[in-house]
């Protein structure tokens, strides 16, 4: 699976709100100009996520985003998850017992077995890290610089 800006612009997204939203709702302009990410597709990828309850929206003046969940509740494959829509790396991994016809071996390949179990690990690994995680990760790397 090649990870899309989805995932990589959306845990970039969560990164944000989780620490400019404590207090109070980050608004997605903040976000594009600290993030260098369009505000339209920031607004895309909210909309599933808001969906998925991974965050919360507050309108008005003063509204924007906050985490609806705690940071140590979010994990990097949840997010991937919501964005991408799949958690298999070629079409023929989506479930075990799918006959992909994409290939010329289509419903007799062995080599399929190897692409789920690919997918299973690289999401029992992308699943530990959390976005709380990440943060201890990052204070500790900018507190040394």
């Amino acid at each position: 699976m090649r990870l899309t800006t989805k995932s990589r612009y959306g845990t970039r997204l969560i990164l944000d709100i989780a620490v400019y939203g404590k207090e109070k709702p980050v608004p997605l302009s903040e976000v594009s100009s600290r993030q260098n990410i369009s505000s339209k597709y920031l607004e895309q990828l909210t909309g599933k996520l808001k969906k998925a309850g991974i965050i919360k929206s507050h309108r008005g003046p003063f509204g924007g985003h906050m985490l609806a969940k705690s940071p140590d509740e979010i994990t990097i494959g949840s997010i991937v998850r919501i964005l991408e829509e799949s958690t298999a790396i070629t079409d023929c991994a989506e479930k075990e017992n799918q006959v992909c016809g994409v290939c010329n071996r289509a419903g007799e390949c062995l080599s399929q077995w190897v692409w789920v179990e690919a997918s299973r690990a690289m999401f029992d690994r992308l699943d530990k890290i959390t976005i709380s995680g990440l943060l201890a990760i990052g204070k500790e790397k900018f507190k040394k610089d």
